[in-house]
């Protein structure tokens, strides 16, 4: 059995870092030995999961294609919400395997694909809707900038301190609509919120990204002023 590995992580710094890869990496390998596989090439894609170009996709596919191989991925739950990827996988002809879920066929992806894209248009009308909800309330959604402001003033440590905890605060309770609209969508890891605050352009209180400790300190200061 001759197979065309692809995996997919969500940003470039996750692909530096291999964050993720080597789990998919290893999911693929266990199949493959699972299978008397042998892998003739692997492409990995470093993209955004909202993104609809996938060249190492693209790639992939017509490489199994001439070759015969299986095309395997490691998580098809990873991006089952994800329309424009189920249904490039479903028309493209080739066989495929998903190491979550072995037993995929084409009108599973096909069914996955239709409800993909309805589920990413609730995202988006909830979204929308918490957004306008925090803006009626007269919320100001993002960063803050309060510890630059700060040190722009040459204030002290203590007073420093006192305002970037107020900042923050401030900027949780910002945010607690879209992570209440999250949590309806059924987005409920710390890793799937990092993602989906991304992907929706939010920003940490010091305007950067948002992991997995970022989010489980977002989560934990919401819940104390609470």
């Amino acid at each position: 059995m001759k197979i065309v590995a692809y995996l997919r992580v969500s940003t470039r710094r996750q692909g530096a870092s291999g964050l993720g890869l080597a789990a998919q990496q290893t999911a693929i390998d266990a199949l493959a030995k699972q299978r008397h596989g042998n892998v003739i090439q692997t492409f990995t894609e470093v993209e955004s999961g909202k993104l609809n170009t996938r060249p190492e996709l693209e790639k992939a596919l017509h490489l199994a294609k001439v070759t015969g191989a299986t095309l395997v991925i490691a998580k098809l739950d990873r991006l089952s919400r994800n329309a424009a990827f189920l249904l490039t996988l479903r028309d493209s002809g080739v066989r495929f395997i998903a190491a979550d879920m072995p037993d995929a066929n084409d009108l599973t992806v096909g069914i996955m694909a239709l409800v993909a894209q309805q589920e990413r248009e609730a995202i988006s009308k909830r979204t929308k809707e918490a957004l306008a909800a925090a803006k009626k309330r007269g919320v100001r959604l993002g960063n803050p900038n309060g510890a630059a402001a700060l040190r722009r003033a040459h204030k002290g440590n203590k007073a420093s301190v006192r305002a970037i905890k107020a900042a923050a605060d401030e900027h949780a309770h910002n945010l607690k609509p879209v992570l209440d609209a999250l949590q309806v969508e059924g987005v409920l890891t710390l890793g799937g919120i990092a993602e989906a605050l991304n992907e929706r352009g939010m920003l940490t209180p010091r305007g950067g990204h948002w992991h997995k400790s970022s989010v489980r300190n977002l989560i934990t200061r919401i819940a104390a002023a609470q």
